[in-house]
């Protein structure tokens, strides 16, 4: 069934002194992707930029660029979209061709989905293989199917390293995560990338959002607490397909994708800089609230 979604990011930034000048790059706006249609959205940036423009970066996501040359001591950026998730096919993981085999596709690649996902098979600036061929190495036997290993990897992350906010940030080393066993959405889908990629594998970091505030739990009344993350394996027969380790499930009709990288930097939701403004505080809003056909956007 075809689920109707409303979704709401508000970022408030406030500043000790006034900012003269302020330039950022937003990816806030939601992608057309598998299993999902974005019907519409809509930024609104207060004070008003005197420069706003969007276009797509290297992988596709859509890229909002500000530039603010109004003094000010606060910057609020409110992002908003009607969502369409639409049910897809479940694939059967151990009907995908060996990791092995997957491999060295990579390593030769002979088309265009081979090509495009080679870019993820290497280390990025947050995702260092230091300790992951250790972590993951029994999951690698002979001949298994590159899936069932994405979804061994979701589950050894899930029951391995505890859920645990304020012990890292999104500059934590992968070793770090994988020796102290602690983290939270960002760092479960760091490990699994670099797990992947230790082998050969072509693993992206996709984030997003969660219609639930618990980890395991139950939907409150289709609210979310923050942004979310996962990982996506790529294989030669059914593309690319997706993992939650923080959940311990396959993302379904309950996550919404905003972008996708090579690792966090690469979707970083707001990233720029300012002149003046001293210390700042952050403040960010999340809310995904599930339509009727009565409140849907008409086409």
């Amino acid at each position: 069934m075809t689920v109707a979604l409303a979704l709401s990011h508000r970022t408030h930034y406030a500043y000790q002194l006034p900012v003269s000048q302020s330039r950022q790059l937003l990816r806030l706006t939601p992608r057309q992707a598998a299993g999902q249609r974005i019907l519409s959205t809509r930024i609104e940036i207060s004070p008003q930029p005197q420069e706003m423009a969007t276009r797509s970066d290297a992988f596709g996501n859509q890229l909002t660029a500000l530039l603010i040359l109004e003094e000010h001591r606060a910057l609020d950026i409110e992002a908003e979209a009607q969502i369409e998730l639409v049910p897809s096919d479940d694939v059967d993981l151990r009907a995908s061709p060996s990791w092995e085999h997957t491999a060295a596709r990579l390593q030769s690649p002979i088309d265009g989905p081979s090509w495009e996902a080679t870019q993820f098979c290497y280390p990025s600036p947050r995702v260092g293989l230091e300790g992951a061929l250790d972590f993951c190495r029994d999951l690698f036997i002979p001949r298994r199917s590159v899936l069932d290993i994405g979804w061994g990897l979701c589950e050894r992350i899930f029951n391995s390293i505890e859920y645990c906010e304020g012990v890292t940030s999104v500059n934590t080393p992968v070793a770090e995560v994988l020796r102290h066993r602690q983290g939270v959405c960002q760092d479960f889908a760091h490990s699994a990338i670099a797990c992947l990629r230790a082998y050969g594998l072509a693993a992206r970091y996709v984030s997003g959002y969660l219609r639930t505030r618990h980890r395991q739990g139950t939907a409150d009344s289709g609210a979310a607490d923050a942004s979310h993350a996962w990982f996506s394996v790529w294989c030669p027969k059914f593309g690319w397909t997706d993992f939650d380790p923080t959940n311990n499930q396959q993302p379904s009709q309950s996550h919404i994708t905003l972008a996708w990288g090579r690792d966090y930097g690469d979707v970083s939701p707001t990233i720029g800089f300012i002149q003046g403004g001293g210390e700042q505080t952050l403040e960010v809003a999340v809310q995904v609230t599930e339509q009727t056909s009565s409140d849907s956007p008409s086409q």
